[in-house]
């Protein structure tokens, strides 16, 4: 009997200990890390981030060609791109290359369909050998936002317009830029379409390597933090 009251004595003052201010906050017991837990969870994190760096460039810059006829080149890119758009035109069985692309950076907006980054791709590639019959520019009106995307789908138009049965094509873009260039395309154009992707590298320096560069730093980061937005943020029927 004795022994009763004092464990309910226990109980009710452990009760009366962990509330204070007349209930309005209450003391709970709770599990935590310890140092070894730390330890551990500190060196999972390390080792996350190691492997996230080592392997951020080809994640980004990925280039995975699927069996086509047709090459899609963004205007946009810089001219060593271009010619390697040349030779990817050279050295594969490709009939048609298309350049995508909206107004030029500078005019303000959308002027004509001359004053896009899809005339500029095209007139370079047809300068650096490309035949003028196998090149189709394919121009954007957009330029403020989603430039991806809106080019995606002014060329998912053109192709609906002008009844061209084409399932799959290779777009050529600039390298960091292009695991996000065929997200957006794929969105555009939906499951019916294989869509291959081609990264061509920097010669300014060594992309392998390139958090000894800014340029590199500067292209990982806003690659990066784009393609996290196009991943799980964007949403293609607003831009539609």
């Amino acid at each position: 009997m004795p022994s009763t009251i004092t464990r309910e004595h226990l109980t009710a003052s452990q009760t009366k200990a962990s509330r204070k201010f007349w209930g309005i906050l209450t003391r709970k017991e709770r599990w935590g890390l310890s140092w070894r837990g730390w330890l551990l969870v500190t060196s999972v994190g390390l080792a996350a981030a190691y492997f996230a760096f080592l392997n951020v460039y080809p994640f980004l810059a990925t280039t995975q060609r699927v069996d086509t006829n047709v090459l899609v080149v963004e205007g946009w890119i810089p001219k060593y791109a271009i010619r390697s758009a040349v030779e990817e035109f050279k050295a594969g069985s490709y009939q048609r290359v298309f350049t995508t692309g909206g107004p030029v950076v500078g005019n303000g907006g959308y002027i004509n369909d001359y004053n896009t980054a899809a005339s500029v791709g095209a007139e370079l590639l047809k300068n650096f050998g490309v035949p003028s019959e196998s090149l189709q520019m394919v121009p954007s009106r957009v330029m403020d936002r989603d430039r991806t995307y809106s080019s995606a789908v002014a060329l998912r138009n053109w192709f609906r317009d002008h009844n061209m049965s084409v399932r799959s094509f290779n777009v050529l873009t600039q390298d960091f830029h292009a695991r996000r260039t065929r997200l957006l395309y794929q969105k555009a154009f939906g499951k019916g379409f294989t869509i291959g992707i081609i990264a061509v590298p920097s010669p300014d320096y060594d992309s392998t390597h390139w958090w000894r560069y800014s340029e590199g730093v500067e292209e990982v980061i806003t690659e990066g933090v784009a393609y996290l937005y196009a991943k799980f943020f964007f949403l293609p029927w607003q831009s539609d």
